[in-house]
């Protein structure tokens, strides 16, 4: 009998796997057609805001965005103080995002400030204001409300 119950199961799932088309009673064609040209106009869009969003998803990153959004701009050499982390492994992280054009910079004599480029504000503040939402004693943090 177990023999019968795993060779039943076994083309059940072989069956499943080959299954290439949605069982359903009525297919919207216009819909799906309306759908896909839609995600074809918006693809750079999707391309630019999973990059940000890429970026952002590493801790430390997030970090260096919120407190460059927080202080306007700060050198490497303070992100590595208030990280904890080496001058080199805060600077990986500022040319990744310096590449992906999150962020700019400003050379002043022989210090490099870093600052968010504004054109990714829309994008960034709701996440700075779901990092401080939680917290009531953060100073500024009426500066992400709206």
């Amino acid at each position: 009998m177990n023999c019968v119950c795993v060779t039943y199961l076994s083309n059940c799932l072989n069956t499943m796997e080959k299954q290439t088309s949605c069982i359903r009673v009525y297919a919207d064609k216009k819909q799906i057609n309306r759908c896909k040209t839609d995600l074809e106009k918006l693809d750079f869009s999707f391309s630019s805001i999973s990059e940000v969003l890429s970026l952002t998803g590493n801790k430390v990153r997030l970090k260096i965005l919120y407190l460059l959004d927080k202080e306007s701009e700060m050198c490497p050499c303070d992100l590595s103080d208030i990280l904890n982390m080496t001058v080199p492994a805060i600077s990986q992280h500022l040319k990744k995002m310096k590449d992906a054009e999150l962020i700019l910079q400003n050379k002043v004599g022989q210090t490099i400030f870093y600052s968010i480029n504004s054109k990714h504000d829309e994008l960034l503040k709701p996440l700075f204001r779901m990092v401080v939402r939680d917290i009531a004693n953060v100073p500024n943090a009426s500066n992400y409300e709206n």
